[in-house]
This record gives structure tokens, C-alpha cells and sequence, in this order.
């Protein structure tokens, strides 16, 4: 290959030279058809693409050793490379020596095989390769394998730890390289979409300065800049708008991003956002072009013709469902019922700020073990609730409820008329404040809908979430934070309520939700430095630390700032949807388990002390030491 090199890098001088194209054309030629010699060495064709129009032909594949199995003279071997398994036969009638030497295969060794194509007389209908198998004239290993800790199948006697350990050998199985696969087709397809509308993919620093919103950072030490630190970003968002500063009016990436947070089935501490940005826009502009984009990807991937995505705002959304990312593939919609029930002796509802119901329909045959269940449920910490109230609507019109000390048939008639009941539906009530209780009877709500078998994963349920909060209060800090983030322009009409009642004011952000799960958010940005400076202001900054920490944005809006906005797609999740999987991990080549570490290379690790003397940094010889991040 390297002589190769050196001869077309010489005749490409010598052309260029002289102009002599077509010596150059004719040469290289050749040369493409002797490296395609060179390329080929291997296998002629992969493990996936061979059928019934290829038989008689002779040809050279190479892979990994699936299984082997013995039928008489016969020995059948399974080779499989990421395009598929195609099955190879060595017969002791026609190569004894070849056929032994087949015998002493083990799982996983990487072999070569040369032979021809013939059809299977006991085909595979499960396999695109099952029509065909190759008939072996000649073997080569070329690299033995030890026997592996778990079984590379589909369904793998491997454990989560053990996989995740020997990483490299999951992604072997199919089951889980179809996954990377489906997500490279997805980010192919965004960059296609958003490449056709003029956006341009922009790479930002991964090293920046750190920022006390949002979630934690993780940390860098600089060794040229002793005492000082970088961070990881959390998202590109500053850099993003000052490209649009920069006159870069489409901009995007498909970026790493870093958050140093607890975890859960759609978290890691690094993870891939689609980020974008766009000038000259408003709301309707942003949410046309990228439901446009999930309305393409949903087609190109999946051939699923979306309809619109309606609309929600966030007050109806946790009214309804108690939740901003409401899971509208069923109903149970929320019933608030507190007027109904007060007055009538049961403190627990009079005391209550709030009371509200969600109607199970078919389930008033509910066991009292069943009910039971559910009550547990509700009362297990990550809930929270104090218990769980019920009333049966049999199907004979009768009314049974665990109040039934405290309310009539009448009044639970009223209940169940206001929630739109049915003779054969169950009521399920919760009580408290309301915020909390909402989120608590959210969490019923989505459990009743997967014992109902109601959360169909290749169903796509789709809306926009609007109108969210600008700001939120914390109680013991006594101050506000910003919803999304210090750069949400408020909604114009609600701008003067920045100076009378900031937790009144609405923010000009969106969230996608599709199928329960926050997809993608973002927002209409602050380009009014003025604007920019009220808001740090109202979350608690003093100009010096305003200035400190975003000067450089605040300095860039004086020179001509143009009114932007932009999204960010959570990729991770996105494809997750995609595939129906439970937890982003399982499309993540390399992803940590639930502690943040990466089991496989043993990350985070110990440094050495002349690496932390380099640093500057000093820990204490009664500490743990410190982990590299």
C-alpha cells in the first residue's frame, strides 16, 4: 500500500506539473483496481449479502465463529460479521483434512473461508442468508479466541455488570449493534434534513469556563494556569448564540455534552444533543422547521407518516397530567374533585389542598390484593403518597368505596359522573398539596397504564409543550432560578411583570414529547442586553458577577444581536424512542452504569501524585485520593 502512495503522490506532481491529465487519470485507474485487489484479500463479500442469484459463484468471506455443530460427516458452521450469518459446510467425503481441521473451531475464533455458493436443502427462513450456504474448499484462522463469558446471542446468558464489563463482545450481538446502527441512520438523516435548509454544523470548545446554573459541572484542572479551571459543557448554548451574533443565521452540531448528575434510565454523565440555533425567527418558525425534522426522521426510518403534533401548555399539562412531558398515548385524564368532597366529615379530605381522581376504565374488577398493590405503590418513597383512596363502579350500577363511612351513594355518584365513569370502571383518588399530589397521581396514572398494557411502544403519541414557566422559586434559598436557563426571552407581554410578580411570567420555550418523554426543549433567546442584564438581576446576580460570568454574551449583544432561537434534541433518547427501548444506555456504544462509572476501562481511576503536582493540586494523605473526571 505504501508504494501505492508514493507513485500517486509522484505522478500527481508530475501532472499538475505538466498537465498531463491523462497520464494521471489512466494511472489512477489502475491504481483503484489494484487496491480494490488489496481490499478484497480478505472476503469478496460480507456474511450478509449473498443469495439464491449468487449460486456457483466462488467466494472468500471472513467473520466470527457463531457456532459449530457435527452431523456425521458433516460439519456446519455459522459465520456471522455485522452485515448477517451465513452458514458454511465442510464435508469429510470431499476434504477430510479440511473438515478436521473444522472440527476444532471454537466460538468467536475469526476465521477465513473460501468455497461456492449452493442452496441450502434445509433452509432458514428466519436469516436473509437462509436460502444459501457455502460448501468450504479452503480454511484459514485467523485468530483463535478463548471461550467468552457469555453467549454472543440475541438472548444473552450475560447479565447487565458482565456485558458491560466485555462491552466489546455486546456489541457483537446484533441485537445491540442494531441499535448503533439505527442511531448513525438517524444522525445521517439530520444532517441530510438540515443540511437541505441551509443550516451549517459549527464545532464549539469542549473546554469553557464554568457556570453555576443548571446542573453540576464537570471539572478540568489547567496545568499552565495553576489554581485554575476548565469545565465540560453542559450544552453549547453561549457559543451557539454568539455564532448568531456572528451572522451564522443556521447553525448546528451533533455534540457531545457533559452534566454531572445523579443517574437513571434516560441520564449519563456524557451524552449526544442535536443543537441548533436559528436568527431572524420566532416560536412558530422553530417548532415548524424541527417537528418537520421528527416528522422526516419518523418517515425515512421508520416509514410512519406523522400527523401534526398538537399543542399543550404547560398549566393544562400538569392539570391534566401532572406532568410537562405528558404520556398521551391513553386517557385518565385528572378530575379535580375537592369541592365535591368537602364538608363531609373525612379530614383527610378536608385538610387537603387538593383532591384528585383518575378514571381506570374495565377496572372495577380490581381484587382487593390488587388494590392493595396499588396503594403500596403510591406510598413507596420515590412517590410519596400517604395512601390511596378508591371507588368501584360494578357493572350491575352498584357504588363501593373505601369512604363509604363518609359518603353516600349519592355523593359518590357525583364523582364519578364529573370524571365520566362508566358502569365497569375503577376511580382512584390522591390528596395533599397540589403540585406534589399532581406528580403523585401522574406516577399512578403511567403505572395503570402499563398493568393496562395501555404504553404501546410502536404507537407515536406527539405534542409541543408551550408557555412554560420563565422562572421557579426555591423556597430555602430564597430565590429565583430560571426554568430553562438565564438566556429565555419572556414572553414580550409579560415583560413587565419581571419587576412586580417574576413567578407569574411565561417564557417563549417548548418542549417535545413524544410518547412521555422529553425529546427536545428550547426557547426564543434574549438578544436585548438590557433584557439580558434585568433577567441576571431577578435571579439574584449582582452586576459584577453578571459580568464576570457572561460579559462576553451581554458585550456581544451591543453589537447588533439579531432575534434568535434555537432546540436541542436529546440524540440518546431520541433514538431510545426509536428502537423502544427503556434506558438510553442500550444505544450508547460505550455508555456508564448507574454509578457513573465505566466498568470496562475502570473510569473514573487514581492518578498518580506527580499528575496531581503538575496540576497544582493537593489532597489530604487521610482522603481518598482524587479521580480523574
Amino acid at each position: 500500500m505504501v508504494q501505492y502512495t508514493e507513485q500517486f503522490i509522484l505522478l500527481l506532481f508530475f501532472t499538475l506539473k505538466n498537465g498531463k491529465h491523462f497520464i494521471f487519470i489512466t494511472y489512477l485507474c489502475s491504481l483503484i483496481r489494484s487496491i480494490t485487489i488489496i481490499i478484497y484479500m480478505y472476503r469478496t463479500n460480507t456474511c450478509g449479502e449473498l443469495r439464491m442469484t449468487n449460486l456457483n459463484q466462488e467466494v472468500i468471506l471472513s467473520g466470527w465463529v457463531q457456532k459449530a455443530r457435527k452431523f456425521g460427516g458433516m460439519i456446519f458452521v455459522d459465520l456471522r460479521d455485522r452485515y448477517g450469518i451465513t452458514q458454511l459446510v465442510f464435508n469429510q467425503d470431499t476434504n477430510a483434512e479440511l473438515c478436521n481441521r473444522a472440527a476444532k473451531l471454537g466460538r468467536e475464533w475469526v476465521i477465513q473461508v473460501k468455497g461456492t455458493v449452493a442452496e441450502r436443502s434445509n433452509k432458514n427462513p428466519n436469516i436473509p442468508t437462509g436460502d444459501i450456504e457455502i460448501i468450504s474448499s479452503e480454511l484459514a484462522v485467523l485468530n483463535p479466541s478463548e471461550t467468552p463469558p457469555f453467549t454472543i446471542e440475541e438472548d444473552t446468558d450475560g447479565g447487565d455488570d458482565l456485558r458491560m464489563k466485555y462491552r466489546y463482545l455486546d456489541l457483537r450481538r446484533s441485537v445491540v449493534r442494531s441499535n448503533l446502527e439505527l442511531r448513525h441512520q438517524m444522525a445521517f438523516a439530520t444532517r441530510s434534513y438540515l443540511n437541505e435548509r441551509q443550516f451549517m454544523e459549527v464545532e464549539t470548545p469542549v473546554l469553557i469556563g464554568s457556570t453555576p446554573e443548571g446542573a453540576r459541572d464537570f471539572i478540568v484542572p489547567s496545568r499552565m494556569n495553576p489554581g485554575e479551571f476548565y469545565a465540560l459543557p453542559q450544552s453549547p448554548q453561549l457559543f451557539k448564540q454568539l455564532l448568531m451574533v456572528s451572522g451564522f443565521d443556521r447553525y448546528f452540531q451533533i455534540v457531545k455534552c457533559f452534566r454531572d448528575e445523579d443517574l437513571r434510565a434516560d441520564r449519563q454523565p456524557e451524552f449526544t444533543q442535536i443543537d441548533c440555533e436559528m436568527s431572524f425567527v420566532e416560536q412558530e418558525d422553530i417548532l415548524g422547521i424541527f417537528e418537520g425534522l421528527t416528522k422526516y426522521l419518523f418517515k425515512t426510518i421508520k416509514n410512519i407518516d406523522l400527523p401534526d403534533f398538537p399543542r399543550m401548555s404547560y398549566a393544562d399539562a400538569m392539570r391534566l397530567y401532572g406532568s410537562d412531558k405528558p404520556d398521551t398515548r391513553f386517557g385518565m385524564q385528572f378530575v379535580e374533585i375537592k369541592d365535591l368532597t368537602a364538608g363531609k366529615g373525612f379530614g383527610v379530605f378536608d385538610g387537603a389542598e387538593y383532591v384528585g381522581a383518575i378514571c381506570v376504565e374495565g377496572a372495577a374488577a380490581y381484587t382487593r390484593k390488587q388494590l392493595d398493590e396499588l396503594t403500596d405503590f403510591v406510598k413507596r418513597p420515590q412517590v410519596g403518597a400517604k395512601g390511596l383512596i378508591y371507588v368501584r363502579y360494578d357493572l350491575d350500577g352498584a357504588l363501593k368505596s373505601s369512604v363509604d363511612k363518609f359518603y353516600s351513594v349519592e355523593d359518590l355518584q357525583k364523582w364519578v359522573e364529573r370524571a365520566g365513569a362508566k358502569p365497569g370502571d375503577l376511580l382512584l383518588v390522591l390528596c395533599g398539596e397540589t403540585e406534589k399530589t399532581q406528580k403523585q397521581l401522574s406516577e399512578l396514572r403511567l403505572e395503570m397504564g402499563a398493568r393496562l398494557g395501555l404504553r404501546d411502544k410502536t404507537k407515536y403519541n406527539c405534542l409541543w409543550v408551550v408557555d412554560f414557566p420563565l422562572l421557579e422559586y426555591d423556597e430555602p434559598l430564597n430565590r429565583y432560578f430560571a426554568k430553562h436557563h438565564p438566556f429565555t426571552s419572556p414572553k414580550p407581554e409579560d415583560i413587565p411583570l419581571l419587576e412586580t410578580n417574576p413567578g407569574a411570567v411565561r417564557a417563549n420555550a417548548y418542549d417535545m414529547v413524544i410518547n412521555g418523554v422529553e425529546i427536545g426543549g428550547g426557547s426564543i433567546r434574549i438578544h436585548n442586553s438590557e433584557l439580558q442584564k434585568k433577567m441576571f438581576s431577578v435571579l439574584g446576580f449582582s452586576d459584577e458577577q453578571a459580568q464576570a460570568q457572561f460579559g462576553f454574551l451581554m458585550n456581544a449583544f451591543k453589537y447588533g444581536a439579531p432575534p434568535h432561537g434555537g432546540i436541542a434534541f436529546g440524540l440518546d433518547r431520541f433514538v431510545s424512542i426509536f428502537a423502544g427501548l427503556d434506558s438510553i444506555r442500550d444505544c450508547i456504544a460505550f455508555p456508564k452504569n448507574n454509578s457513573g462509572r465505566d466498568v470496562m476501562i475502570d473510569a473514573p481511576s487514581t492518578v498518580a501524585q506527580e499528575q496531581l503536582d503538575e496540576l497544582n493540586l493537593k489532597i489530604n494523605p487521610h482522603e481518598t485520593p482524587v479521580t480523574n473526571t
